[in-house]
């Protein structure tokens, strides 16, 4: 059985290393990030983090402290959790909601390795696209034991359509419990035709590839990291930058270390943690799904230039070169 929860798209920047002006080749990436922005899902209100929590609610209060600078002289954010908290809700279908992720391993799983897991966290949620225009642009900053630095942008390396689903195949996966997959399906770069002659390089290091499924499973922000094998492996965030999810969502998890992405709310959380582990390659094959693109035939059809707009460099994107 198969259940759509949610669907929107899916875009794919990296970020080449400090101090680094471009990447040429996967030891000069210091992250890869994946960009969720929902369209529609099971129910179009979505509950996401109080806007003023987490680095969202950093942005409100350095607002609010400029505005108030010449009046207070003295305004500082004094909350000690970095991780989304509360409750907002969204209608998705009516304002636009974006999830900035990032992997940890700087690429995603291998699909021919089924099983292999990843582990990322959700860096930023936001209702306002500039703010995520502004966490992938350069910047430069000063440390007291390297003197100047400076991060290159980010660039542009995959976009498409995603959909996160919940599913139950007992003879797969030996289990009784529905999991959640997510899965996608790029519409560029595009496949090379005829003469074309599209290398798509960067995208086939990270392991982008050109649909894939992924279960999902977002971990318990209560539970301490285990010892020894398995998922307990994955070190994690810092307590004060994990997520703190309300009541309705940290009770799914019980005792148990990872739960579900059901609801995909789970995810409208700085500081959530979550795995993705490899499981296909073909989807219509896994899970009897056809993910279905619309046809651009040129660059202008791109969704993520007409929401990022220059943010970032398009040259991994369109001509699958290293940028």
């Amino acid at each position: 059985m198969v259940v759509v929860q949610e669907k929107g798209e899916i875009f794919f920047f990296y970020r080449p290393k400090v101090d680094k002006e471009e990447a040429h080749g996967p030891d000069d990436v210091q992250r890869l990030y994946i960009v969720l922005r929902p369209e529609s899902s099971e129910r179009c209100v979505e509950v996401k983090q109080d806007p003023h929590s987490g680095k969202e609610g950093s942005i409100h209060t350095d607002a609010t402290s400029s505005s108030s600078s010449s009046t207070s002289g003295n305004n500082k954010g004094t909350s000690k959790s970095e991780g989304g908290r509360g409750i907002q809700e969204v209608n998705i279908e009516k304002e636009p909601l974006l999830r900035l992720i990032v992997m940890g391993k700087k690429s995603l799983p291998d699909l021919t390795k089924k099983g292999l897991p990843y582990w990322g966290f959700v860096e930023m949620v936001t209702t306002n696209i500039e703010v995520v225009k502004t966490a992938l642009k350069g910047d430069e900053y000063d440390t007291p034991t390297k003197g100047h630095r400076w991060n290159a942008g980010a660039r542009a390396l995959g976009e498409g359509i995603y959909r996160i689903i919940k599913h139950q195949d007992n003879e797969k996966w030996g289990s009784k419990k529905a999991h959640t997959h997510l899965i996608y399906k790029l519409k560029f770069p595009r496949e090379g035709k005829g003469e074309e002659n599209i290398k798509n390089e960067p995208q086939e290091c990270l392991n982008i590839e050109r649909e894939g499924s992924f279960l999902i499973q977002i971990k318990n922000p209560d539970q301490q990291q285990g010892q020894g094998q398995g998922q307990g492996r994955f070190r994690g965030l810092a307590s004060r930058r994990k997520a703190v999810f309300p009541a309705h969502l940290q009770g799914q998890f019980g005792k148990l270390r990872y739960s579900p992405a059901d609801p995909p709310d789970f995810l409208n959380y700085e500081g959530c943690e979550l795995l993705l582990i490899s499981a296909s390659d073909d989807i219509e094959e896994e899970l009897g799904l056809e993910l279905e693109t619309e046809e651009g035939d040129n660059d202008g059809c791109s969704d993520l230039v007409k929401t990022f707009g220059e943010t970032a460099s398009t040259t991994p994107l369109f001509k699958g070169t290293w940028a």
